[in-house]
């Protein structure tokens, strides 16, 4: 028997959110239903709620940085019990058979990850994210979060957190006293300033806005700010770092950055800037590497949360209601945001 929900939801690509009501599936016997407690904003909200990549289903419920509280498992779960916080991230369900998901790593399912919102699930349906009171998930895809780490910090961490961890684990970016550039300032770049830091690392942060200086330094804890526009303070770097880590979709210069990295140093893409242009003669001669990644596979998604409960990484968040979900949006196109909106999904969306 299915069950009514009470989300909100953008009905065409004017991206409006309003009040919603829609039916999940029954609890089957290896999933979990889990009341939500919070839900992170990102910026793939805005992206999908406004068409920008042209084929999203309306009505449209959007949301994949969830944390909640089990409420319902099926007959076979044992991992979870009811009563335990637990969080969902990109994703809520793959194929489970192929060389992807064999190793834990579902988000590059051979089949499709089946994404938590505006994914069509394998019952034809189409998915609905974690702006919304309650979701159903496979077991396989939900994650425990760590007793004493606060729920609504958990929340980042689903997808920011992931999508920078997983390149720096799969770079071996954890290795202390390397040194790591980070583009960008926001989300995603504020998490990759703290998992560095953590990992040991001598960070240091390119921004184009003077103003993000002192909580780059003083708030996140990194060692070095450039002004990515000037010239003089780029040309020290030279040569002297051995990642960077571009979590900003605007246009940069690929061939200046690649140049600031030492011989065989990493670039890795968590962004989506238009175009990525570069000469290859600056990528041959230092055999240096640029990588792209997304968010991460199950098996570091619950390593990651267990990591940042361990050293004490703590998104930088401001809380709001469902009501304020619709300025949270335009202020995140606007990057008026320190450094990630978290929704109070139980205190505000049945009140």
């Amino acid at each position: 028997m299915a069950n009514e929900c009470h989300g909100w939801a953008a009905r065409d690509p004017s991206g409006l959110l309003s009040p919603y009501q829609f039916t999940r599936r029954s609890v089957g016997s290896d999933d979990v239903s889990i009341t939500i407690l919070y839900c992170g904003v990102c910026y793939a909200d805005v992206a999908w709620t406004r068409n920008k990549l042209g084929h999203s289903n309306y009505p449209l419920v959007p949301g994949h940085e969830i944390v909640g509280i089990v409420r319902e498992v099926g007959s076979n779960v044992e991992r979870f019990k009811v009563g335990q916080h637990v969080g969902v991230g990109t994703y809520v369900n793959s194929c489970r058979e192929c060389e992807y998901c064999d190793i834990e790593l579902e988000i590059h399912c051979s089949k499709g990850a089946i994404y938590t919102f505006d994914g069509v699930d394998v019952d034809g349906t189409i998915t609905k994210g974690g702006y919304s009171d309650y979701i159903v998930v496979h077991q396989r895809y939900c994650f425990r979060i760590p007793e004493n780490y606060p729920p609504e910090l958990a929340a980042p961490l689903l997808c920011a957190g992931i999508t920078v961890y997983t390149p720096m684990m799969r770079h071996s970016m954890n290795q202390q006293g390397k040194s790591l550039g980070v583009i960008g300032l926001g989300g995603l770049g504020h998490l990759a300033v703290k998992f560095g830091k953590a990992f040991g690392l001598k960070v240091t942060v390119f921004s184009t806005s003077v103003s993000k200086r002192e909580e780059a330094l003083n708030l996140l804890g990194a060692d070095n700010f450039v002004l990515s526009t000037d010239e003089q303070q780029m040309s020290v770097l030279d040569k002297s770092l051995d990642f960077i880590i571009n979590t900003a979709s605007g246009d940069i210069s690929f061939d200046l950055y690649l140049s600031l990295l030492k011989a065989g140093g990493v670039l890795v893409l968590v962004g989506f800037p238009s175009e990525v242009k570069f000469n290859p003669g600056t990528l041959i001669l230092g055999a240096k590497t640029i990588s792209g990644s997304v968010t991460g596979g199950t098996k570091q998604t619950q390593e990651m949360l267990d990591f940042c409960a361990s050293k004490r990484i703590y998104p930088e968040i401001e809380l709001v209601p469902i009501e304020y979900a619709n300025e949270a949006l335009e202020r995140l196109i606007k990057k008026d945001v320190k450094y990630r909106f978290v929704i109070d999904i139980a205190n505000s969306i049945n009140k």
